[in-house]
């Protein structure tokens, strides 16, 4: 079998320079099951970012497993071009669950794809190339995606069709604002994005794109009914409010199905992807018809919704429902706020921890600072990975720990993250 060295040099001799794997000795993962994964040195770890909140469900699950197995011994592939019953029946039961009414669903296969879509959409639809993003904002990596990214590390250009204004977001920690409570963090933001329409814009702007929790940006959680105060705006000036949820969604938050519904709102154009197919390819847009169908060209979409990815999808999804998962991440959640909260006040290092349901984040500074501490967050990870823990890391200066367990996470196995995770932190102290 080719050890981890090996595929680390090949890693280095074939990919491009701007990819960067985990760890001062990067792992290969060869097999994986429920929340645990093993590396092909027979090491196992327990998975605290399932791929970048990717694997939802746990590793191997079976119900996922013998859908894809079933699937794949009928089609894998037809196209939109054909009629799918697999792509029909997930489409039918996510427009439902988005809340939009009279929704439609176009699938596509990344959430990069998926943004791009309802830029598209919303531009075509307000006949504007003006759009508003939020500030330590990402949204993928393609060229339309990377203008709406208001985050330095991940932009890889400046160049674009669009005219973007970047709004003050829910990242209160290094806020101008930050000082101000909730009511009038979220108030002073509104009156930010009031100043900058009326100062900016030609007064047609297509629409604000925004993560109800950062991803990349570190798990930045606004305060609840933050976008609620924003969209009340945006309908006054006919702006539609897309709501990105390929991080947030399917019950990750714990107090709701989607992210967006901490904020008395919904939105007019909602994305999705990594969770809902566990490890395979699946994304898409969900808009309203009028918004949808401002498109009258001949379009299609070559491998979103494919028969394989749906089955997969629908499986998964059947599985959160089934399981009433989103209540066990509020739930476990919940504890893991409880055991970590008295560790992180005794540790000066960490400027905040943040997040709910199973989507939390440690910001690590040099003490009684906002300095981002970069060595230290790097060695925590390295630490937790000793530890047999993975965890990712993130946020605009790379200063913090992103934890995201698997929906279906067992009380057993989250306690053991988080003695890991205590005594990393402990030893690091």
């Amino acid at each position: 079998m080719t050890s981890s060295a090996e595929l680390l040099e090949k890693y280095r001799r074939v990919l491009p320079s701007f990819l960067s794997p985990y760890f001062d000795e990067p792992i290969s993962i060869e097999r994986g099951e429920g929340s645990w994964v093993f590396d092909t040195e027979g090491e196992r770890y327990l998975d605290f970012f399932g791929g970048v909140l990717t694997t939802m469900v746990g590793h191997a699950n079976p119900a996922v497993t013998e859908a894809i197995r079933e699937q794949a011994g009928k089609t894998l592939h037809t196209s939109t071009l054909y009629l799918s019953a697999p792509m029909l029946d997930l489409a039918e039961q996510i427009a439902e669950l988005s809340g939009i009414p009279d929704a439609r669903v176009f699938f596509t296969t990344s959430g990069t794809e998926a943004n791009d879509t309802a830029l598209l959409l919303a531009t075509s639809y307000r006949r504007s190339n003006q759009v508003l993003a939020m500030r330590n904002s990402y949204h993928g990596r393609s060229f339309t995606a990377q203008a709406i990214t208001s985050h330095a590390s991940w932009s890889s250009t400046s160049l674009s069709g669009l005219q973007v204004g970047f709004v003050q977001g829910g990242y209160k920690l290094r806020s101008p604002f930050a000082d101000l409570d909730d009511e009038g963090f979220t108030d002073a933001c509104a009156r930010d994005l009031v100043q900058l329409l009326d100062m900016t814009s030609a007064g047609d702007v297509a629409c604000l794109i925004a993560e109800p929790i950062q991803g990349v940006g570190g798990f930045t959680v606004p305060p609840d009914g933050f976008f609620g105060a924003l969209k009340k705006e945006l309908d006054n000036r006919g702006i539609l409010f897309v709501s990105d949820e390929v991080q947030t969604g399917w019950g990750r938050t714990g107090d709701h199905f989607w992210g967006y519904q901490a904020h008395g709102i919904v939105p007019d154009i909602l994305t999705f992807a990594k969770g809902v197919g566990n490890g395979i390819t699946l994304a898409g847009c969900v808009a309203r018809a009028e918004i949808m169908d401002t498109i009258d060209v001949l379009n299609f979409s070559t491998f979103g919704g494919n028969p394989l990815s749906a089955a997969a999808g629908a499986a998964t999804l059947g599985y959160v429902l089934d399981n009433d998962l989103q209540a066990n991440a509020k739930a476990m959640g919940a504890r893991f706020a409880e055991a970590l909260t008295p560790v992180v006040a005794d540790t000066p290092w960490i400027a905040e921890m943040r997040g709910r349901g199973l989507m939390w984040a440690f910001e690590i500074c040099h003490p009684g600072t906002l300095e981002p501490d970069r060595d230290r967050t790097a060695a925590v990870l390295e630490g937790c990975k000793a530890g047999g823990l993975l965890v990712g890391k993130g946020g605009l200066y790379g200063n913090v720990i992103r934890l995201a367990p698997m929906l279906d996470i067992v009380e057993e196995d989250l306690d053991h993250g988080i003695d890991v995770l205590r005594s990393t932190i402990t030893d690091l102290s």
